[in-house]
């Protein structure tokens, strides 16, 4: 079932009202079963590799806490994390091994050939997996008990707002909102309606309307592109990566809280950075934020946090090897998004990025702060929009080209694209800025007063609804499926 269509409104509805009427034991229920029509929607057969994923961390989190030994523990840790992540390499990343595997032997002049079994790659898998074994790993840690109700453990895992593109929540965050069904509240269906029609609307009305054009342009042959229409579509990329994304965290948060539950937030303009860390602290928080706490702060050596914010730690203290570390996290962070070369690529990159901006930050801090300020924000964008080419490239050498387009001075003579789509471009980035200055600057007295709050919002969520009525009819995924 996707987000963008009247089935999934339909469905809301209903558990809504099921929801509000169930005592526990029957809403927790409801809620599982409910979440695996959701999935179900799209392929009833995949259900049982998230109902697997369930079991196998229940088991596990229980037997780590019956241990007694240190070693006993490990061995079950490590059973959840052969269990989740085998899985998701026979799903996600066999056919990509396979087709490498046998490039190798083509390579060494060995014509020989590996099956190739047919496998579709499960929506959301990538973040279940990676939602349940964050489970395990705070049993191990003692961050959280194990849960010996399965039913409210399977309802954290699969619940069906978050369960194909996240946010990636932990359990410490989400079960106990399960647990206590708040009591029904005006403000909570408002504010969840307003936050899911604000996510069609970014979805339906922006994100697939600018598809076109960066369909159209990366469509084109990389000899005609000049280095100008190379920003102007990994602009255009990066807003219809973000729209889409943040439409969904949107509606997911929304849903959420009709029921009174309420998740961390996804995104807060990631496009208004002025550093890299500061960009993970606003893009994808819950991602940046499990990637840190549970693969880059190990690999460092440094003592683990429970919490949700994003971003990677500025100061290395006493930590071992934290540049290794942080080109091995990024690299698997970037393989995880894609069983492709170029999603290594954009991984190395940004690890580049912020290793790069480390380096330089002792000379930047001796930089008049207005200078800092001013020069800060366009080159962090710059770099933000530069590595989303690899995303969307696609191959290696075609991300190649392109970046190299972006250093070569004569390649900014012409230009080979329709004029309106540097128009659409250049639109989208100031209402972008209008917006931001809307939000951060205008929002706090304009939300104190009520009736001002009415008279402004109105006619806003007005438009939105006439536009998400008149684009909504054409169901397009959203892109984060593919992850």
């Amino acid at each position: 079932m996707i987000f963008n269509s009247i089935t999934f409104l339909v469905f809301l509805a209903i558990v809504l009202a099921l929801y509000y009427s169930l005592a526990q034991r029957a809403r927790l229920l409801m809620l599982f079963v409910a979440s695996l029509i959701f999935y179900g929607f799209w392929q009833w057969s995949y259900v049982s590799l998230m109902i697997y994923s369930v079991a196998l961390d229940y088991t596990c989190a229980i037997m780590i806490d019956r241990s007694r030994t240190d070693r006993g523990r490990k061995w079950w840790l490590a059973g959840s994390m052969v269990g989740n992540l085998g899985m998701l390499f026979v799903f996600k990343y066999l056919m990509f091994t396979i087709g490498n595997v046998e490039s190798i032997f083509q390579l060494a002049g060995l014509n020989w050939s590996l099956p190739h079994p047919e496998i579709v790659l499960p929506l959301g898998i990538s973040f279940y997996t990676f939602q349940t074994m964050s489970y395990s790993i705070d049993v191990y840690r003692g961050f959280v008990k194990p849960e010996r109700n399965l039913i409210l453990l399977g309802t954290y895992v699969t619940f069906f707002p978050q369960l194909v593109a996240g946010p990636i929540l932990r359990a410490t965050e989400v079960m106990p909102q399960l647990i206590r069904r708040p009591a029904f509240d005006w403000n909570n269906i408002i504010y969840g309606a307003e936050r899911i029609l604000n996510g069609l609307f970014l979805k339906v009305v922006l994100a697939d309307n600018i598809a076109g054009f960066v369909d159209d342009g990366f469509g084109q042959s990389l000899a005609t592109l000049s280095a100008l229409d190379t920003w102007t579509l990994t602009f255009l990329f990066g807003f219809q990566i973000y729209f889409d994304f943040s439409a969904y965290s949107h509606i997911a948060l929304g849903s959420a809280r009709m029921m009174g539950i309420v998740f961390p937030e996804n995104f807060n303009f990631p496009y208004f950075s002025t550093s890299p860390r500061e960009f993970w602290k606003r893009w994808h928080i819950s991602l940046s934020s499990w990637i840190r706490d549970y693969l880059y702060l190990p690999l460092c050596g440094a003592k683990v946090q429970d919490r949700s914010e994003g971003g990677l730690p500025t100061e290395q203290g006493k930590q071992r090897s934290p540049t290794m570390a942080l080109f091995l996290t990024w690299a698997i962070m970037g393989m995880w998004h894609g069983a492709n070369w170029t999603f290594l690529y954009w991984g190395v990159f940004h690890a580049t990025w912020i290793y790069s901006y480390r380096r330089l930050m002792p000379a930047l801090d001796r930089l008049p702060e207005t200078v800092r300020r001013l020069g800060a924000w366009p080159v962090t964008l710059l770099l933000a929009m530069a590595s989303w080419i690899p995303f969307r490239a696609e191959s290696m050498s075609d991300a190649l080209s392109l970046h190299a387009k972006l250093i070569n001075p004569a390649a900014y003579t012409w230009l080979g694209m329709r004029e309106n789509t540097y128009i659409v471009a250049a639109l989208v980035m100031i209402c972008m800025c209008l917006v931001y200055i809307a939000k951060t600057k205008l929002a706090e007295p304009i939300t104190r007063r009520a009736y001002v709050w009415f008279v402004s919002s109105s006619p806003v969520l007005g438009v939105q609804l006439a536009l998400v009525y008149i684009f909504l009819r054409p169901v397009q995924q959203f892109i984060y499926f593919q992850f």
